[in-house]
């Protein structure tokens, strides 16, 4: 008996030349990085919108500019605490997924994050 003969009733190897086959990943359904926590995200941005009301009020009654500016910085804070958590979120989530499907796609949203990144650092 041959090779051949030997393998012609058994299942043949993969052929590695196969193209993978599509991954199919919740960001392809259109859920994004920060759904899991969206009700814990409105909520914070519905306080941080309140104390951007805050500063409306103080300035229409003519509070000291020093507490404004204290106000404007816990604000500010607030925000770019919130930015925070929703790229660490990008990351995991999108930036994650592009990584399991390879290819250009990692490409740009790696640069796609890091100038983000840059954006939140001029700030």
């Amino acid at each position: 008996m041959t090779t051949t003969e030997a393998g012609a009733g058994s299942p043949s190897a993969p052929d590695v030349t196969e193209e993978p086959t599509d991954i199919v990943t919740d960001h392809d359904r259109g859920v994004h990085g920060y759904h899991k926590q969206k009700q814990e995200h409105l909520k914070r941005l519905r306080r941080i919108e309140g104390q951007i009301r805050g500063l409306q009020r103080m300035v229409d009654e003519d509070v000291y500019c020093i507490d404004i500016l204290t106000q404007v910085s816990a604000s500010t804070k607030a925000l770019q605490s919130f930015a925070l958590q929703l790229l660490e979120e990008h990351l995991r989530h999108c930036v994650a997924d592009a990584a399991l499907k390879g290819g250009d796609e990692i490409d740009a949203k790696v640069k796609e994050a890091t100038q983000a990144i840059a954006r939140m650092m001029r700030t």
